[in-house]
């Protein structure tokens, strides 16, 4: 298994009230349909881009011709008047470099000189595209006057993805976004980053108001947007290792050193011990059986931050499965994905043969530093 995360090198919000407004250094990320005072329908779609270069490392030195698919989250900071079933929307962009920008939302004057609603870079007067006329396989929307703009993205089937949300499923966006990365790494399009939006049968209308705000990748939390890359690298060989077929075993962490760098990749390995290891007897004294254990095939991790006690790193059945060889059990860990000058336990989940399923919730803690 792996689990790579890939951080933004920009992000910003277009804003259709404000069309030259830049937000390229906001902490927040605006994705919201609104009534302003003086009664317009006005919407905000955030754009975010990941560094095309570290997306090609990855998947050329890591990933390694495995099979892999790749998520793009966001965390919710804010939700006001949301609706009890929405459906949100994430595009390619199909322009060329934007320019992020020094501009804040509540900047007074407002800051112009990055990407706004109207302009890809409003200091060369690059505007997202010229009213009526759109690339093939793109499109960009836009009602009169001063709010031409909005950006322009493919419109492809292959790149249109969405989530739908309800009233009881958490709002964080996790958008399966593989066939775009993919389409990147192999150059058929240019990486010019996401758009994030609503249904275009609901903007610009009274159908629908609310609010949504995602942290952005200027956030001081240890919630930044990210890229994450997933695949299965995982390989189990037992040898003549014993596989346990109950709960009266115990794991424990042989090589958990404490402190991690954040740019290490850590392979941990689990030793399996009986809870009550029958005695044995020879001519000479009493000893332990030294049998060698493992977890059976059907084993994860999951990581979980002490402080805030929120699951980092969910179990997944192929992403976070746990590996053996001949040595016992193991699964490599990169520590980019985790934020640093934090605390994290390991939670090891087992489903035995017979089914049953066994949790190991020990003081498996690490630390990860700069």
């Amino acid at each position: 298994m792996a689990i790579y995360k890939i951080f933004p090198e920009k992000s910003a919000t277009l804003y259709s009230y404000y069309p030259t407004l830049n937000s390229g250094l906001d902490e927040i990320l605006d994705l919201s349909l609104y009534k302003t005072i003086d009664g317009l329908y006005e919407v905000s779609r955030p754009i975010i881009q990941f560094p095309q270069s570290e997306i090609i490392d990855i998947i050329t030195n890591k990933v390694s011709g495995s099979s892999y698919d790749v998520y793009l989250k966001l965390s919710l900071a804010q939700a006001t008047a949301i609706p009890t079933d929405f459906t949100l929307f994430c595009h390619p962009l199909a322009t060329g470099s934007w320019n992020i920008g020094t501009g804040r939302f509540s900047n007074n004057p407002i800051t112009t000189d990055g990407v706004s609603w109207q302009y890809i870079t409003q200091l060369s007067g690059s505007v997202w595209f010229t009213p009526g006329s759109f690339p093939a396989n793109t499109t960009g929307s836009y009602k009169s006057g001063s709010n031409i703009g909005g950006g322009l993205w493919r419109t492809n089937s292959i790149y249109a993805i969405s989530q739908s949300f309800t009233y009881v499923s958490s709002k964080d966006i996790e958008l399966k976004v593989t066939n775009i990365v993919n389409a990147w790494s192999g150059s058929t399009i240019s990486n010019n980053g996401f758009i994030l939006k609503h249904s275009s049968s609901i903007e610009f209308t009274s159908s629908s108001i609310f609010e949504l705000k995602y942290f952005s990748g200027n956030t001081h939390t240890i919630y930044p947007p990210c890229l994450e890359i997933r695949w299965n690298d995982s390989s189990y060989l037992t040898g003549s290792q014993a596989v346990i077929d109950s709960d009266l075993y115990v794991p424990s962490l042989g090589n958990n050193k404490s402190n991690f760098q954040q740019d290490s990749v850590q392979r941990f390995r689990i030793k399996v011990r009986a809870k009550y290891p029958p005695r044995t007897f020879n001519v000479s004294s009493f000893s332990y059986n030294l049998t060698n254990y493992v977890l059976p095939a059907s084993s994860y991790y999951s990581i979980k931050d002490l402080d805030t006690e929120e699951i980092v790193v969910d179990y997944d059945t192929t992403y976070t499965k746990i590996s053996c060889d001949s040595s016992g059990n193991y699964f490599d860990l990169y520590m980019n994905g985790l934020e640093p000058e934090r605390y994290y336990q390991l939670l090891f989940k087992s489903i035995l043969p017979n089914g049953k399923v066994i949790v190991f919730d020990d003081d498996y803690y690490f630390k990860v530093i700069r």
